[in-house]
């Protein structure tokens, strides 16, 4: 449901967050709400979340572990596909497409880089940094894709991309040190 321009609220609240289910997941279950930097806390939310998705494919009887990080793809192709339709469902509701409050883009990339490094303390805060930097910095293409591409897809690819330069770089790395 869209509100008129005069009920929008800038920052989205706890009451615009429980309105619909589409606010609950874009929003990154209430992480999209802490400020400062609500990219960096829906990031935390993401690797917070994460080892539950782990544990999930774990609770799989028989499951062979070469098949996680095929499975760990698919819920992330998955996430994606819902991040944009409720990406653009609340940034219609916000009447701002892109709302920093929205913050699925950033758990569903922080997961595809924590696919890609080790999984210890190191790795994760590697994998952490990396994707902060390159989300907030926006180096060429992702500058270019933030500006350019609109809509629910438009606020989840560009953060896709930075996912994909912070993993190129995290490989790279890991290649003369350990994580």
């Amino acid at each position: 449901m869209t509100h008129p321009v005069s009920e929008r609220p800038l920052r989205p609240d706890l009451p615009f967050l429980l309105r619909s289910p589409a606010h609950f997941l874009a929003l990154g279950l209430g992480s999209g709400l802490l400020h400062p930097a609500p990219g960096t806390w829906g990031t935390l939310m993401g690797i917070a979340l994460y080892p539950l998705l782990v544990m999930g494919f774990m609770a799989i009887p028989g499951l062979n572990a070469g098949f996680f990080p095929a499975l760990v793809l698919l819920v992330c192709l998955l996430a994606f596909l819902l991040g944009c339709r409720v990406a653009q469902r609340t940034g219609e509701a916000l009447g701002v497409a892109d709302h920093g409050s929205i913050v699925i883009d950033e758990i569903v990339a922080i997961w595809l880089v924590l696919l890609a490094v080790p999984q210890s303390w190191t790795g994760w805060l590697a994998a952490f940094l990396a994707f902060r930097f390159f989300d907030i910095v926006k180096p060429w293409p992702i500058r270019w894709l933030d500006a350019r591409v609109k809509g629910g897809f438009g606020v989840m690819i560009d953060d896709i991309v930075a996912a994909l330069f912070a993993i190129a770089c995290l490989l790279l790395l890991q290649q003369f040190v350990p994580l």
